[in-house]
Parts: structure tokens; sequence; C-alpha cells
């Protein structure tokens, strides 16, 4: 088993009033202090889970640098002043960095016992398809 250190325990948590601030911010209508907040403490739990360097190696790697400029610069966006346009980047950005994560985050939704059921329902099962990629990366036939 893993061993989480103390700094770890202390970014899950951070990064987890991260989302939650986050998902207040939209609920109440894109309060900008709200998303604001959470971008920050967001950003400091995933230093603080995964460290510094590789937080820095991973946001600036020459291939993600459209998803990073997005991300960031929705973030800026967002504290300028304008919720609604800045979301809307950061949330661009989000989904080009994190694309290559998603087909790996499907496939083991896939083994989940009742996600994988849901997952393997007629009208769901072409959408996951869609977002997990290529099947033959796959050792599961569980989407093909």
């Amino acid at each position: 088993m893993i061993e989480v250190t103390d700094l770890q325990k202390i970014g899950i948590g951070l990064a987890g009033f991260g989302v939650s601030f986050l998902f207040l911010g939209v609920l109440f209508l894109f309060d900008k202090g709200l998303l604001a907040i959470g971008n920050l403490l967001f950003l400091s739990g995933l230093a603080c889970v995964i460290g510094v360097q590789r937080t820095f190696r991973f946001f600036f790697q020459r291939h993600k640098v459209k998803g990073t400029t997005a991300f960031f610069g929705g973030i800026f966006v967002v504290l300028l002043g304008f919720p609604m346009i800045g979301m809307v980047i950061e949330l661009y950005g989000f989904f080009v960095l994190f694309s290559g994560f998603f087909p790996v985050a499907i496939n083991f939704l896939g083994r989940v016992p009742v996600l994988g059921s849901v997952l393997n329902a007629p009208f769901i099962q072409k959408l996951v398809q869609k977002l997990g990629g290529d099947g033959n990366r796959t050792t599961d036939s569980t989407f093909t």
C-alpha cells in the first residue's frame, strides 16, 4: 500500500476545498470570489500532493502549451472579474490538459461493478467509446 505523507494529506484537503469552492462559485451564478479561491486552493493542493517540481513539469511540457495557456489564462480572467468567460476558457484548458487521462479513467470506471453496467448501456456506450478514445489501448474488451 502507498504511504501518504502529512503534506499529501493537506494537499488532498486543499484540492477538495478548491473543488468545493469552484462548485459553489458556479452554483452561485459564477461568483468571482468563490471561483478565485477555488482555483487557488486547487492549484496549491495539487502542488502539495504531487510536489511543486512535478506540478511545474506537468503544466509546462512543450506539447501542453495550448492547454496550460488556456487554463492559466482562464484563471487570470476570473481574477480580473469576468468569471463566466474565464471559466469557459479554463474548462477548455482543463480538457486539453487532461484529455490523455480520459481513456484511463473511463477504463477504470468500466471495471467498477455498478458503474460498469451503467456505462455498457446502449445509449451511453457510444459516448463512452467517444470519450475513451481508441479501444485497442485497453486490455479489457468491455467497451469494444
